[in-house]
């Protein structure tokens, strides 16, 4: 069976919806890439590791879509292709949200101020890491919409391996910069699933 987004219509809606949602991603990684280069940057690789890590997996994680014996069952392709399109379209929407929540203190790479407020309203009243819940369940959607379990346990995998090194880091940095107050809002919040995790 040829995986959903190398097949028409399926197709035409996956790659749209994909490139709309990782054109941004790509903006700002690029940006990412140059500030984690500048000397007030505490990012330790973390940009570098993301990207490598995501790369890495969405090149396997397309061919291997094309091996049967670990496709979903044909019958249920429609559904988790609609799904991972779901996921796919509210991980972008709720990073964009994420972005405008932090405003002046969203930077690509690790950079904090220490007069950098914590930021606890919109998405970040619910979890501390509220965007890279976002990038999981986005990389989540890509493995539905091909319609493999290889395929969704790699780049889930690959998902969540990347963003926690990118949180021990980005946590590290904030407790050495801004201190208790940011000590507190870890306590008062789970790091990606509220209440949870």
């Amino acid at each position: 069976m040829t995986p959903p987004p190398f097949a028409w219509p399926h197709a035409l809606i996956f790659w749209a919806v994909y490139v709309w949602a990782f054109i941004p991603e790509m903006r700002i990684l690029g940006r990412a890439r140059e500030g984690a280069r500048e000397g007030d940057s505490k990012d330790r690789g973390s940009v570098r590791v993301m990207m490598a890590g995501m790369t890495i997996a969405l090149i396997l994680a397309f061919p291997i879509a094309f091996l049967e014996r670990s496709a979903f069952p044909a019958a249920s392709c429609r559904w988790l292709f609609v799904a991972g399109i779901v996921l796919i379209v509210v991980g972008s929407l709720l990073r964009r949200y994420c972005w405008r929540t932090l405003g002046e203190y969203f930077t690509g790479d690790v950079r904090v101020r220490a007069d950098q407020p914590i930021i606890r309203t919109g998405p970040y009243s619910l979890v501390r890491h509220p965007s890279y819940s976002a990038g999981l369940l986005m990389h989540a959607g890509i493995g539905l919409a091909l319609c493999n379990w290889l395929s969704l346990g790699l780049l889930t995998v690959a998902a969540i391996a990347a963003y926690g090194y990118r949180v021990r880091v980005e946590e590290r940095a904030l407790l050495d910069t801004v201190g208790e107050p940011y000590r507190t809002y870890m306590r008062e919040r789970k790091r990606f699933i509220p209440y949870v995790f």
